[in-house]
Formats: structure tokens, sequence, C-alpha cells
């Protein structure tokens, strides 16, 4: 059952070109956000469509595979875990985000 503790799975289309960084110690991070869309009938029959927007981010061999593959409007499957941390603005003001940390990455389309 630990398997299936903190593991997210979503197949979306990618919002814009993943930002790519080479890190001090030689891996690689790439970073994008992924949208996913959900569509149902609300209480007046009326179809309402959804998109929800997730935040990504990846490292090395990943990060590789999508420095090479990945770009805007592509449509992927990925795997990975939730991870929340903070982070200081410039002024000093405490930030909170919540990412989605991926080990598994599948290409659906050529677009």
């Amino acid at each position: 059952m630990s398997t299936l503790q903190n593991k997210v799975q979503l197949i979306g289309h990618v919002g814009q070109t993943p930002e790519i960084k080479n890190l001090e110690n030689g891996n690689k991070m790439a970073r994008f956000s992924l949208a996913t869309n959900e569509a149902y009938t609300n209480a007046k029959g009326e179809r309402v469509e959804q998109t929800y927007w997730h935040n990504i981010v990846a490292w090395g061999k990943t990060a590789e595979l999508i420095e090479n593959y990945v770009d805007k409007g592509k449509q992927i499957a990925i795997e990975g875990k939730l991870v929340n941390r903070s982070y200081e603005t410039e002024k000093g003001e405490r930030r909170f985000i919540t990412e989605i940390s991926i080990n598994e990455i599948m290409f659906f389309s050529k677009n």
C-alpha cells in the first residue's frame, strides 16, 4: 500500500515551453505548467468545461527528456508526487507553492 502514498498521475497539455536550468552539480531541472480539462453538465443542463493548471518540475534524466521532446501544446502523461515548498521574494515576503515532482513521462502526440 505504500506505493499509493502521494502518487499523482495526469494526462494533459503543456502550457508553455519548459524552462530548463543547468544546475551547478551538472544535473538539469525542468519546470512547466500542465493543463488538464474536465467537462460536466451543471444543474441547468448546460455543459461546462473547466481547465486546471498544475505546476510541474522534473530533475536529471527526466528533465533532459523534457528539454529534447516537450514543447508548448504537446500532450503528455506524467507520474510523480505532490511537493509543497516555500521561498522568500526579493521583498522578504514568504510564498508557498505546490508542485508535482515527476519521475516518469510518456508522450502521446507529435504536436
